[in-house]
């Protein structure tokens, strides 16, 4: 059942205006970062409880999708980590597809085959694990 509810903005503008354009154009627009693929995840907010759009770097394995939490190696997880953990229903859009899945974090040696795959599709992933001390969340997106 796709999500319903009050879309909240990002407040980061960059993150806002590229989910936003990426959205509305199906992919066509704003499709990159850093001249790599992304996706749009849409969750719900585990305080507001409203919609909120992050676009996220397309890491895709056999249909599954993973979302990785770098926040460019800051020392503090971003802001989705929390509403995945609360709400793991999500919607993923990858060009003009829109389906729903449910977000699982990994850990052990699950997340070292996912953590291979995210460094081989944005490479900028391993620099940024050794610019925090917290281990960087992977999540597993799974089709319903």
């Amino acid at each position: 059942m796709p999500l319903t509810g009050e879309y909240q903005p990002s407040t980061v503008d960059w993150a806002r205006k590229q989910a936003e354009e990426y959205e509305a154009s199906d992919g066509a627009r704003a499709g990159e970062i850093l001249d790599r693929p992304i996706i749009v995840v849409t969750n719900v907010g585990a305080k507001s409880g409203k919609l909120r759009k992050t676009p996220l770097m397309r890491v895709e394995h056999e249909g599954e999708y993973l979302a990785v939490g770098s926040l460019g190696g800051a020392p503090k997880n971003p802001v989705w980590v929390y509403n995945l953990r609360k709400n793991p229903h999500v919607e993923v859009q990858d060009k003009a597809e829109r389906h729903d899945y449910t977000a699982r974090e990994l850990s052990g040696a699950e997340r070292e085959v996912w953590w291979q795959r995210a460094v081989e599709a944005f490479p900028n992933y391993a620099d940024y694990q050794t610019k925090t001390e917290r281990l960087i969340p992977l999540f597993v997106l799974t089709r319903h």
